[in-house]
Formats: C-alpha cells, structure tokens, sequence
C-alpha cells in the first residue's frame, strides 16, 4: 500500500445523505473480483440517461469537477449491502479522500483497508467545502490531521491506528509482518 501523508486535489460535491453501495455500484456491475474496471460503473444510475449518455444535471458529469479526488458527501455514506466493490469503484475512478458527516461502518473499513482515507467533518464545515469551485486544489495533511483550503483550515480525527498504517502505507499483511520474528519464535517453540 501507497503511503498517505499530504494529499492535494480538486473536490467532486454529491452532499446526498445515505448514499448506498448500490448507487455506488449497482449489483449488475459485480461480475469480478479484480480491483479494477468498475469506475466507469460508479454513481451510475445518477451518472447516466437511459441511454448511457451523460446525466450533464449529475456533479461528476459537470466539467468543473471531472477531475476531481476528493468527494464531500452527506451522512452515512456507504450504507447498504457489504460489497467491497463499493470502494473499489470509487478508487477505479480516482477518488482518493471521502469527507462525510459520517460512514456506514462496513464501507468505512473497506475504504480504509484499500488505502484511502474517510474524513469525518460537521455540515457546515462540508457546506463551505462543497461551496469551493472544481478548479481550486485543497490539502489534506494527515500528519495533522488538517483539511486545508484557500480559505479554512478544518480539523478532523482518526484512530490513531489506523493513522499511523495510513502514514506508514501499512496494510494487514504488513502489520502482520512486523510481528515475523515473534511468530516465528512462537512456531519454534510449540510446533
């Protein structure tokens, strides 16, 4: 996993609350186990007419935040179904901070454990971020636990644990590989 200290992009505002896996992914989508190939498939019920042509109504659509990486969102992103593929999709399509007001606790570990980081902030402060043009770059700075803008500078909190992964680019095998030497010493003396 990729180490994450400072990230800087553009902002994507969908300020929905309770945004489920399924608009993030619909079922149909799930043919694989690949973490790739299901961004063109994110958000696509709003994303899309019946057609496949753009919804131009849709932000993702809207030119002044096709290139953005940090989505601000309402509550409860990612409730639904467990599907993994959820957070896939968002990263396949190139989100790599989500800033809710808060997180279905399945998608939160499934976002975390694929190496991006979920930020939790009250409305307003999400209000004022998603009032921010697409063309202007904000920081996000986990070192000090910072969202950093032209304008504000906003706190938010993560579990220590999980930061110091992040920051170090730790997933579970890693973590558990810093352990070798006691398990090995464990193996040795009772197998």
């Amino acid at each position: 996993m990729k180490a994450f200290t400072k990230y800087s992009g553009t902002i994507i505002p969908i300020m929905h609350n309770n945004i489920d896996t399924d608009q993030l992914i619909p079922k149909q989508y799930l043919k694989s186990t690949e973490k790739t190939g299901f961004g063109d498939y994110v958000f696509d019920e709003w994303r899309y007419n019946q057609d496949r042509s753009e919804n131009e109504n849709f932000n993702l659509n809207k030119p002044q935040y096709k290139t953005g990486t940090i989505l601000i969102t309402g509550e409860n992103f990612g409730c639904g179904s467990s599907r993994e593929h959820a957070a896939w999709a968002l990263q396949d399509y190139g989100i790599h901070v989500i800033i809710a007001g808060s997180y279905s606790g399945i998608f939160y570990m499934n976002w975390l454990n694929n190496g991006h980081l979920p930020i939790i902030l009250p409305r307003d402060q999400r209000e004022k971020l998603a009032l921010i043009p697409g063309d202007e770059k904000i920081t996000i700075d986990l070192e000090n636990n910072k969202v950093i803008t032209n304008e504000f500078n906003f706190s938010f909190q993560l579990e220590e644990s999980w930061k110091t992964k992040l920051l170090k680019g730790l997933d579970a095998i890693d973590v558990t590989l810093e352990s070798i030497n006691l398990i090995k010493e464990y193996e040795n003396k009772n197998y």
